[in-house]
């Protein structure tokens, strides 16, 4: 996949000493966490209140540069850390990939939430580049069942970085380089899964909201590449979701591959 060059490594190598939360001090076999956000997380409509998210970052001992924010499932009412967070995040480190889990926040009631810490979450990763041994145009987003559908979100709902934001994380770009799905919740409308629906949205959505939230919907030129793998036996998240929005990358011409597995059921046999 060709990363996006939108943020020259010198340039958000200039954003460490603004950073408003102190870097991590992890090390190979010894992640660290720290919260997403220093001070209030934005709530949405410019309000702010205090925020639990944290990012934990697994370092690999043979870096190739590359980083990955990893959002697991849940159906947001939940997050699968262990087998969906830390455990992949052990596996990219095994092919020195950086490993970032993110625990984000979950709706209840504000669809507003987990979108803006994963933006939060690669926004970070970007500006702890240099740190990482990290390439800031090779940060990719993976996401799980409903952390799938968190990570096509962060894929197709991007903010390119406001140069005169007071905050200099915002200063950077939220857009994912590449993005791997892995039986993906994409749809909010029929055929998605109704309990992350309604988790996200309510248990009334509007069409507008229904609308906003479907991410097969919102791919454009710039999506980033994408690879997904769904198994079609899957009864909890059916596979039309991923073959649906592989079929809009491929639309816009965007990099795509889809492993569409004939048996895994959700959760691929335990992540086999």
């Amino acid at each position: 996949m060709k990363p996006s060059l939108l943020f020259p490594s010198l340039c958000v190598g200039a954003f460490l000493g603004l950073m408003c939360c102190p870097l991590p001090a992890a090390s190979p076999g010894n992640p660290e966490s720290f919260p997403l956000w220093p001070g209030e997380a934005p709530v949405g409509g410019g309000a702010t209140a205090p925020s639990k998210a944290t990012l934990t970052i697994h370092v690999p001992t043979k870096p190739t540069g590359v980083a990955m924010v990893i959002c697991p499932g849940g159906g947001y009412r939940g997050k699968v850390t262990g087998p969906e967070g830390h455990g992949i995040a052990q596996w990219l480190n095994q092919n020195g990939i950086v490993g970032a889990v993110l625990e984000y926040r979950l709706p209840n009631g504000n669809s507003f939430l987990p979108l803006a810490d994963a933006q939060r979450a690669i926004r970070t990763l970007r500006s702890m580049a240099p740190a990482l041994k990290v390439d800031p145009a090779k940060i990719g987003i993976i996401g799980f069942s409903a952390g799938g559908h968190l990570a096509s979100t962060a894929g197709t709902h991007f903010e390119e970085g406001v140069a005169a934001a007071s905050d200099p994380l915002e200063r950077l770009s939220s857009r994912p380089d590449f993005m791997v799905l892995v039986y993906p919740v994409v749809t909010m409308g029929p055929g998605g899964h109704a309990g992350s629906t309604t988790s996200l949205l309510g248990s009334a959505p509007t069409p507008e909201a229904i609308h906003q939230f479907s991410n097969e919907k919102h791919v454009t030129s710039k999506t980033p590449p994408a690879f997904l793998a769904h198994a079609l036996d899957d009864k909890l998240v059916p596979a039309q979701n991923s073959a649906d929005f592989y079929r809009a990358l491929k639309a816009a011409q965007v990099p795509a591959e889809y492993l569409e597995l004939p048996s895994g059921g959700h959760g691929l046999h335990g992540y086999k």
